[in-house]
Order: C-alpha cells, then structure tokens, then sequence
C-alpha cells in the first residue's frame, strides 16, 4: 500500500487544484515578505498547477535518483528511510499548496506562522531518519569526509539527526510567537545545523586518519 501514498499526495494536489481553479482569481498570490504580507502574485493558472507538476516531479525525480547511484545497493539498507524522507517531502509541499490555494481564496492566512511551522515539523520528521540512512551520493549529509568513510557516514546522520530534530523543534517554537524574525530564524538554524554537521564529519575523519595512522605506524 506504501507504494501508493506518492501517487494519493499527486492526486490530492491536483484534485484541490481542480475543485477551487474556478473560484480563483485572476491573480494568485504565490509569495509573502517577512512579515506575512503577500508581496508577490502569479497567473491563476501558475499558482494552480505549478506545485502539483513541482511535486509529481520530485516523485519522479527519486525514484529515478538510486538508479543512477553508484552505491545504488545501499538503497536496499534503508529503503523504508529513503521512502519516508520522500514521503515527508511531497506532504510538506501539498502543506504549502493548499495554503497557497487557501490565500488565494481570501481565507485569512497567517503564513509568517503557518510555514514556519511546516518547515519545522519537516525538520523533526526528517532529523529521525537521518540517522538510518546508508552511504549514497543524493540523500543525507553528504561530505567528501562521509562519503569516504562508512563509520564517518553513521556517526555524522546520529549527530545530524538530532541537529535537525533540535532544530525543527526550536523553528516550531518561534512560529508559534509569529515573530516578524522568523524567517530569519529559519535560515539561521539551517545554517547551523548544516555547518555542523559538516564540521562534525570533518573532525571525525580526521580523528579516523589519525587512529589509522597510529595503528599502522
């Protein structure tokens, strides 16, 4: 059944789309400043279908991915990780449709909050599966420090994993405050959790190399 859900996520993008595309105006609003105020706007048509062909394409886009994976074999390690984080992907992108659809509908939207909050439940949801994921080239915390080592790999997605769950716990919290920083916020922990991970790993190959080194000195 698991097989099924991608497609019932493209479905349902396309169904809201198609029940309320006569109901909308001319002019969709498809952007919104920092502090929640619409500052950008699309043709009906544009704000309608663009996200549901956004999200049928990222479906296609990794199901093709770890065909042309030269470490294609360790898809089967964590399939059901690999499926979650695509999963979790296309939700939070239908999330982001149907409020866009809700906006252009005139329902009050409080997006300085609202995505937000989506973003960080997508942090949480994908900061758990970090840590099952297996050696590849297009998912997970990929460094030249993870890619070269296995145990570099696991113990930087552990590390990583609660990053983003700290992360995603902390971007929730402040669009709860519906603060005008908000989007900064965002950016600011994803750059922290993206820096440290990536300085983790480092510092773990190189702790590696070194206990190599002595042991073969």
């Amino acid at each position: 059944m698991r097989k099924w859900i991608p497609l019932f996520i493209i479905a349902a993008a396309l169904a809201a789309s198609a029940v309320v595309y006569p109901d909308l105006p001319e002019r969709v609003p498809t952007h919104w400043n920092l502090k929640g105020e619409v500052d950008g706007w699309s043709p009906r048509a544009w704000g309608a279908w663009l996200m549901p062909v956004v999200i049928a394409f990222v479906w296609a886009l990794m199901r093709w991915l770890p065909a042309i994976d030269p470490r294609r074999k360790n898809y089967e390690k964590f399939a059901g990780t690999f499926e979650g984080i695509m999963l979790s992907v296309m939700v939070f992108m239908l999330i982001l449709h149907g409020i866009t659809l809700a906006a252009a509908l005139g329902y009050p939207v409080a997006m300085e909050r609202v995505a937000p909050a989506a973003a960080g439940l997508l942090f949480i949801v994908i900061g758990n599966l970090l840590p099952r994921a297996r050696s590849n080239w297009f998912v997970g915390i990929r460094t030249p420090w993870t890619l070269s080592s296995d145990r570099v790999w696991e113990k930087t997605h552990r590390v990583g994993g609660r990053l983003f769950v700290l992360g995603g716990i902390l971007i929730s919290l402040s669009a709860l405050l519906g603060a005008s920083w908000g989007h900064w916020f965002l950016l600011a922990v994803i750059s922290v959790c993206s820096v440290g991970a990536v300085i983790y790993s480092y510092v773990e190959w190189r702790k590696e190399k070194i206990a190599t080194a002595a042991s073969t000195g």
